[in-house]
């Protein structure tokens, strides 16, 4: 995105939320995401919009609560047709244990359908034994795991999970893992290269 369009994006989100008008907030991430597509939005707007709120008033976690609450609804409803849902696609999505926030995953879920693909996003703090029956159940070739949090992105864990399931790809995403990961799981540290490994692989047969 130009700088001009980043900037100016970025105001109108901001007053969207300060007027705390998550449905106006909704209707611009759509509408930047229709524009310059999700990756971009993501990166370039909402991260640097949410990460400028510091929450330190009252009034101040209303406004973040409207602008992410209003990011998630946008990119839910980004590309989503009622009755005709995307094929999985091998793709599962899930917070870690104890992770309450995972808009990333939203984002991720929304430049998949970008590409017509889709994903299995089962939100945010799904504890591990439940991502192993989901993965059991599931099948997925891929699974993302989001950390907002160093205190939820604990490497170990996701490198035991990925050593269980050694024929799915396993990656850790999100800013709390600041850990290396071994392998077999590996860190995704941008949307479009969250989007390139999910993408990589073939669905399941």
């Amino acid at each position: 995105m130009p700088a001009e369009a980043v900037e100016i994006a970025r105001k109108r989100l901001a007053l969207a939320a300060e007027d705390l008008d998550g449905n106006r907030v909704a209707a611009l991430v759509g509408e930047l995401a229709d524009g310059w597509g999700v990756p971009a939005l993501w990166e370039q707007v909402c991260v640097p919009a949410l990460a400028a709120l510091r929450g330190h008033t009252a009034i101040e976690v209303a406004v973040e609560h409207a602008l992410s609450e209003g990011v998630r609804v946008g990119l839910d409803v980004f590309r989503r047709v009622p009755g005709r849902p995307l094929p999985t696609g091998g793709v599962l999505l899930a917070g870690a244990e104890q992770e309450t926030h995972c808009l990333g995953l939203h984002a991720l879920s929304a430049a998949l359908r970008e590409r017509t693909r889709g994903s299995l996003l089962l939100g945010p703090a799904l504890p591990w034994a439940a991502l192993s029956g989901a993965v059991r159940r599931a099948r997925p070739r891929t699974v993302v795991v989001w950390a907002q949090t160093p205190v939820t992105g604990r490497a170990y864990r996701l490198v035991r999970f990925a050593r269980d399931f050694p024929a799915v790809r396993v990656y850790g995403a999100g800013p709390g893992w600041i850990e290396p990961l071994a392998a077999p799981a590996a860190r995704l540290s941008t949307l479009p290269a969250a989007v390139r490994a999910c993408c990589s692989a073939p669905p399941p047969h």
